[in-house]
């Protein structure tokens, strides 16, 4: 790792093991490789603060899972070498998976360029911008909220 930049990655299910936590094999990486290698650790449901999925999120991300998994295994079949090897060196082999006028898309990364405003590392095109009158709307609207159920207080001194 000394002579250049290398990178690796380890994936972890947060249920995988009670002994390996992520909290382990972090601090495990990290003094195994002092002066060596840097770890960091990053756990996804932490960086989203999302809190939990709903429904529709799980429906949506079992989707793409699919969708994935069949790209992945038709492109390998498509790109196998007589030897068993796969070697995928075309610009619409390296894809990102996405939403796109509600209908799931493979977008090339090389075709990403183009709708990127490298300069300022942001979307050429950010339609969510139109949305801000109607925020603007939302966020000044005035809303009444009654208190709804009962005091456990004032039920427990009525009682008494």
């Amino acid at each position: 790792m000394a002579e250049g930049v290398q990178r690796g990655l380890v994936l972890r299910n947060e249920n995988a093991n009670d002994n390996y936590t992520t909290d382990f094999i972090y601090r495990l990486y990290s003094e195994e490789g002092k002066g060596i290698f840097s770890c960091r650790k990053n756990v996804l449901g932490h960086m989203q603060q999302g809190g939990s999925p709903s429904v529709f999120d799980r429906n949506m991300g079992t989707k793409m899972a699919a969708k994935a998994v069949n790209w992945l295994t038709d492109t390998m079949l498509q790109y196998r070498q007589s030897d068993g090897s796969v070697v995928c060196d075309e610009a619409n082999t390296a894809v990102l998976l996405g939403l796109q006028k509600r209908s799931y898309v493979f977008q090339p990364v090389a075709e990403l360029k183009r709708y990127t405003d490298w300069e300022r590392r942001i979307p050429v095109n950010q339609w969510w911008l139109k949305l801000r009158p109607l925020l603007r709307i939302l966020a000044k609207h005035d809303a009444a909220y009654q208190e709804e159920g009962i005091n456990v207080k004032e039920v427990e001194e009525a009682l008494d």
